[in-house]
């Protein structure tokens, strides 16, 4: 993806703002989301009891305008380029298939939006001989909250090689509890202000994989034997959370009770990551890809 400047918005593809033929007016939607309320009225008195609040999609309104004097064909090519977008099958036609806006502003990284282009309105056609047409454009964030532009990833072996045995000389008392290490222990930053959701990759050979978020504790544990070249993908964010074997074979059922995937999330700043398995070699691996999160742009 084209990496952004200051004031300039990347929506399904399409760049808009400074340097292009798209001129950016009113950006609304990017403040606090809309929230869903569950406070219940009191029966007996005045006023209502707190129910839990949670936040709702956030809609992003952006009032633009393609600009291309005297050349009204180039107009109406970049107009059919935004209507593409807004028609592309593999996401309008895809449950659970997100688009993406990216936008970039002063003194911040680029941060992106999951979600749906919804609308791309060509407000007036009047002046499109000058190479003008105005433009309304809806983009529906699913999760309202920001992202990273770019993934942060850990990866974790598990290899045998040069593990286990003693070392001399030997001095007593002699402890073995460490002299089989099969654990595995990698560190985490996410440098937004929000916990964010990773996505995981076990690949075998291994067995009985556990996988556990020191701080807070949550663990990832399968109940599953893992051939040589087979993987296990875990999503964990709301809305997609499944665990598949080689893409296609749901191991949700392998998942212990104390496996939670909707609370387990990486926290902001720097915390550490555990796991283990059974009969792993040296081309056992845990990839762990995430992406930071904030609360506001």
């Amino acid at each position: 993806m084209p990496e952004l400047v200051d004031w300039q918005i990347e929506l399904a593809g399409v760049l808009l703002g400074p340097g292009t033929d798209i001129l950016v007016g009113e950006v609304e939607g990017l403040g606090a989301p809309d929230l869903r309320t569950q406070d219940v009225d009191n029966p007996v008195d005045d006023g209502a009891f707190a129910g839990v609040d949670l936040y709702g999609s956030r809609t992003v309104h952006i009032e633009a305008g393609i600009r291309t004097p005297t050349n009204p064909a180039r107009a109406l090519d970049i107009l059919a380029q935004l209507q593409r977008a807004a028609n592309d099958p593999t996401v309008r036609r895809t449950a659970g298939a997100d688009a993406v806006l990216r936008l970039r502003w002063p003194g911040r990284t680029t941060r992106r939006l999951y979600g749906r282009l919804r609308r791309v309105e060509a407000a007036s056609t009047a002046s499109t001989l000058l190479g003008w047409i105005p433009l309304d454009i809806e983009f529906t964030a699913l999760d309202p909250r920001f992202h990273a532009d770019d993934a942060s990833a850990l990866t974790l072996a598990l290899s045998a090689d040069g593990l286990g045995g003693f070392r001399a000389p030997l001095v007593a008392p002699l402890t073995t509890g460490v002299a089989f290490p099969d654990e595995r222990r990698g560190w985490m930053t996410n440098d937004g202000d929000l916990p964010a959701w990773p996505s995981l990759r076990i690949t075998g050979p291994c067995a009985n994989p556990r996988i556990r978020h020191v701080e807070s504790g949550q663990v990832i544990e399968l109940a599953v034997a893992l051939g040589s070249g087979q993987h296990i993908d875990i999503e964990t964010r709301p809305g997609t959370r499944w665990v598949l074997r080689d893409a296609t074979g749901n191991l949700a059922p392998a998942l212990s009770p104390a496996s939670r995937l909707d609370t387990f999330t990486i926290p902001p700043g720097t915390s550490e990551l555990w796991w283990t398995a059974r009969d792993y070699t040296n081309t056992t691996r845990l990839a762990v890809t995430w992406r930071a999160a904030y609360a506001a742009l």
